[in-house]
């Protein structure tokens, strides 16, 4: 090959490397754009909570209420001295004042689907709740607060309709149902999406609810459960003590979980959905061995221990901060904003 020849095809080189590389450089950027749906850090293990042992430090156990072999312990309390007014829409609220969307990305993702919130007011999500539509039902992998204008946010999510993957409508919306306690534990824990079918597939099979596409929503829907639900929470969701910031809940002895929030108006408007899915646990359980004192004892003991126990604190899509901790059997997680534990869930 000639001098002239070599410096020729040189040329051309370099001028083909200068055209591709802007597309490559920015092929680069994209790669390494942090995924809004993930949290914002991996998390701090090995921290304590100051807000949440703050939040725990205002509760006291209030009175029991018990229907069937179902039984709540009231959590009374309130917002530290101190804490700014916090004002927040449910999911339900938000969806039915047009506020909130939440619908399927552009390249449809089993474990992402994309919120916004286009209200004035922020937006509590909850990890369990049941998103309705899309390509297939999913559930909140983790409690979300999504602020005021918060434009789009990635969310992760579970699938708990395993059969189906068309898209009946673009987005979700709710049916004020959360899955039940032995499906939101392994939520709390961060499971496998494997065992979120198991426990989407049992439930289904305990509850006599199967649906040609394996959705967790149909056990809600299904006639005999709906009757059981109706009796079972008549006597709970109307009797709520006031000044309540939560409950403890328990089918006959065993203790099945703790919701507290961090004002009273917030935990009765979330409290209904919470107590159906409560009652899906207590489903052809018979009444008894329900013993007020050493349920008592039981609940002061876990909440001293939630109050001094260490876990990991991370960020989320939304705002705040998670705490995420495990303790005795139980999983729990606190979702924390501007010194508050706006949800503290423990299962």
């Amino acid at each position: 090959m000639n001098t002239l020849r070599r410096s020729f095809l040189k040329l051309l080189g370099a001028a083909g490397a200068a055209a591709v590389s802007p597309g490559l450089a920015l092929a680069d950027r994209i790669r390494v754009l942090p995924d809004a749906g993930a949290p914002v850090d991996p998390g701090l293990a090995g921290q304590i909570s100051p807000e949440l042992r703050r939040a725990l430090g205002q509760l006291t156990l209030g009175p029991a209420v018990t229907q069937g072999a179902l039984s709540a312990l009231w959590l009374l309390g309130g917002a530290p001295k101190g804490a700014p007014p916090l004002e927040i829409a449910t999911f339900d609220e938000a969806r039915a004042q047009g506020a909130l969307t939440v619908t399927e990305r552009a390249q449809a993702s089993v474990p992402e689907l994309i919120a916004e919130n286009r209200g004035k007011t922020h937006v509590l999500l909850l990890a369990g709740e049941i998103l309705v539509g899309g390509k297939q039902n999913r559930v909140l992998r983790e409690d979300l607060l999504l602020p005021p204008l918060s434009g789009p946010r990635n969310i992760a999510v579970y699938c708990v309709e395993q059969g189906r993957w068309n898209e009946g409508r673009k987005d979700f919306d709710s049916r004020s149902s959360v899955v039940q306690p032995s499906v939101r534990s392994e939520v709390l824990r961060k499971a496998e999406q494997g065992r979120i079918w198991s426990g989407v597939a049992s439930a289904s099979r305990e509850l006599r609810a199967a649906s040609p596409t394996g959705s967790y929503q149909a056990v809600y829907d299904t006639p005999e459960v709906r009757a059981h639900l109706e009796q079972a929470t008549r006597g709970l969701e109307a009797a709520v003590a006031p000044g309540a910031v939560g409950a403890a809940v328990f089918v006959g002895p065993s203790l099945v979980g703790v919701d507290a929030f961090h004002a009273s108006g917030l935990f009765v408007r979330e409290w209904p959905k919470l107590l159906r899915a409560y009652a899906l646990d207590a489903y052809r359980t018979a009444p008894g061995g329900w013993d007020e004192a050493a349920a008592r004892a039981r609940v002061d003991g876990l909440l001293r221990g939630a109050a001094r126990v260490e876990g990991t604190l991370r960020g989320s899509a939304g705002v705040g901060r998670l705490f995420e901790f495990a303790l005795d059997k139980h999983r729990g997680a606190a979702l924390l904003f501007e010194g508050q534990a706006v949800h503290l869930a423990v299962l």
